[in-house]
């Protein structure tokens, strides 16, 4: 374990120094891509310029869609009734390694879910558990609040790359078409895989948890300092206004109205699974959920803070998917992979690329950009199917996240610790995580 904790605190510590904020790695691989083009291709600076300023809006609906992802979770995960069923669920475990298990489940389900309620959902569980169970280790239940985020999201209802091909008008449609959700997230290899994931993680992570005199508990200070979302108050005699903003009949009216089309969409019409059709259905939900429009109002303005980096950086992804696809790079880095990779070993070499990339650009919509044209190439030429393909890259593009902080800085900055603090147990879970889902891609490609 020390050996663990050792370079969990080497590799925290080189990532705090060198890794610079998700912005300038944009610059910095802005720059990578454009001395590429002019490196391997015949393009030239002023081409690489032109193609890099065509691209740079491409990925405008893309982008909201991402911002939608983030909001609608932040506003479902501080509604009433959501905190009063994570706290009451926060009260199953009897003890530590019960606690342990219920994180894990919660943060694992959550993501699976709506990844961005995960992030908001599973930081209020780390207060609710940690207040009633005293005995628990607090870094190890902090590092199973972020196993979602690492282990299920991208393989999940609210997965970037597969809800992005599953709709319609996609930037990648005249490539691969229109994939439905049934070939990616619904598939059978996918599936069992979750399901294997949370077997596995379940068993693991309890079996993590010290004995009592190595268990470091929760600083009572920490617990007194947790910010909690509070509705506005209304006024004592207020204005025929503050009557219609302290009200359900607004949120009851249209969160219905919503949901209807909802059950229209998906039965009646027999529409599938997009990232609209998600984020509508989220949004809606999210609306009846609280209890008055000032309530919702206000965790719609809390949780729009939240999303200042996608709108700023998904341009410059977008800029770069410009001059991939324009200069002919795409061709050159689809040659590269298919001279290591056969039919059967690409789905696994395409997971751990995607994982390696994604500890330096841990953004599961914006990397997808830079990559599909040139791996969905390779595929092509090698004959694997783009839906394996986009499998293969969700699983690589978030199982990186558990030993990177950057999905974990709002967890942490709540939970009051460091990540050098909780990336001993994410080394230990990773390592066995990674094992088995390569073995999937290798067995099943």
């Amino acid at each position: 374990m020390r050996l663990i904790e050792r370079l969990a605190v080497a590799l925290t510590r080189w990532s705090v120094r060198w890794v610079p904020n998700s912005f300038i790695i944009a610059c910095i691989l802005t720059a990578i891509v454009f001395a590429l083009a002019l490196g391997f291709t015949s393009a030239s600076v002023l081409q690489c310029i032109t193609y890099w300023g065509d691209g740079f809006w491409a990925l405008l609906s893309f982008g909201m869609q991402m911002c939608l992802i983030v909001f609608t979770g932040y506003i479902v995960a501080v509604s009433p009734p959501v905190r009063r069923i994570l706290g009451a669920v926060a009260k199953i475990p009897k003890g530590p390694k019960s606690a342990i298990l219920t994180m894990t489940v919660i943060s694992l389900a959550l993501s699976w879910f709506h990844w961005g309620l995960s992030i908001v959902g599973a930081a209020l569980m780390v207060r609710f558990i940690a207040a009633r169970r005293r005995d628990v280790d607090y870094r190890l239940l902090v590092a199973c609040a972020y196993l979602g985020m690492g282990c299920t999201w991208h393989a999940g209802l609210s997965a970037s790359a597969p809800l992005l091909v599953a709709t319609p008008g996609h930037f990648l449609e005249k490539e691969i078409g229109v994939i439905p959700m049934g070939e990616t997230i619904f598939a059978p290899f996918n599936l069992i895989l979750v399901a294997a994931v949370f077997v596995l993680l379940c068993v693991f992570t309890p079996l993590l948890h010290p004995r009592r005199e190595n268990t470091v508990a929760v600083d009572p200070s920490i617990l007194e300092g947790f910010e909690d979302f509070t509705p506005p108050v209304r006024p004592q005699a207020p204005t025929p206004s503050e009557r219609f903003e302290h009200s359900y009949i607004i949120n009851a009216i249209f969160g219905v109205a919503g949901l209807v089309w909802v059950v229209w969409y998906f039965t009646v019409k027999g529409g599938g699974l997009t990232l609209d059709a998600f984020n509508f259905t989220v949004l809606f939900l999210g609306i009846l959920l609280h209890r008055t429009t000032a309530s919702f109002l206000k965790a719609s303005e809390e949780g729009g803070k939240l999303i200042f980096g996608i709108i700023l950086q998904f341009p410059f992804y977008a800029g770069m998917y410009g001059i991939i696809k324009s200069s002919g790079l795409a061709e050159v880095l689809s040659n590269a992979l298919v001279s290591v990779a056969t039919v059967k070993t690409y789905p696994a070499i395409l997971y751990w690329y995607s994982g390696i990339v994604n500890y330096f650009v841990p953004s599961g919509g914006s990397k997808w950009a830079i990559e599909a044209p040139y791996v969905l190439q390779a595929a092509k030429t090698l004959g694997v199917s783009s839906p394996k393909v986009v499998v293969a890259y969700a699983w690589g593009d978030m199982a990186t996240d558990i030993i990177q902080p950057f999905w974990a800085i709002p967890l942490l900055s709540v939970a009051k610790l460091d990540f050098k603090d909780i990336m001993g147990y994410e080394i230990l879970i990773f390592l066995g995580y990674a094992a088995l889902v390569t073995a999937a891609f290798v067995l099943f490609p």
